[in-house]
């Protein structure tokens, strides 16, 4: 029977020996945390600023360097420009006023087009970018919609710049045209 107590108290002991170490681990992993969390509070927010990139200029080609600027011209990946854009739209729109769909103005992406499109409306006087259109599929029409700027009654004129479109949305070329922006009152 002395043997089995001696037993008992050896596992007791040892079962109180794992229960300290285990919350010793916690405590510290605690204590671990919280110096984390303290540091962190006291950190000051980091703010990046991304320059911009330097303007590039092209490089002369010389009887030294042609080689090199060849290679250099296979590695750039091959960019399509559309090489035609029908415009399909009116030139003359008209609003009833300036917070209002428009009555009349029309413009479509053809299908036999090369590129989705979209388009801004600049005026001529002021530069003020007074619409922005969503992209356009090839195919699609855009009508009924009312401008990004409550214009007060009076005519406009105005550039409709276009920008044809890659897959990613990076404008190929752009096309200008002429329009009247019509404010009725």
């Amino acid at each position: 029977m002395a043997e089995e107590n001696a037993t008992q108290r050896r596992e007791t002991g040892n079962n109180n020996r794992v229960i300290v170490i285990i919350g010793g681990l916690v405590i510290v992993a605690l204590v671990g945390v919280i110096v984390a969390l303290a540091l962190n509070m006291n950190r000051q927010p980091q703010i990046v600023v991304q320059e911009p990139e330097p303007e590039q200029r092209a490089t002369l080609v010389t009887e030294e360097n042609v080689q090199e600027m060849v290679e250099e011209m296979l590695k750039e990946p091959e960019v399509t420009v559309p090489q035609y854009y029908s415009v399909s739209m009116n030139m003359n729109w008209h609003f009833p006023d300036g917070a209002s769909e428009t009555t009349d103005a029309y413009v479509e992406n053809m299908a036999d087009n090369e590129t989705p499109v979209y388009f801004d409306i600049i005026r001529s006087d002021t530069e003020e970018t007074i619409y922005q259109s969503p992209v356009l599929p090839l195919g699609s029409t855009l009508e009924h919609f009312k401008l990004d700027v409550d214009l007060d009654a009076g005519v406009y004129d105005c550039v409709c710049v276009y920008h044809l479109i890659d897959e990613n949305q990076r404008t190929l070329t752009t096309l200008n045209m002429a329009l009247t922006v019509t404010v009725e009152g």
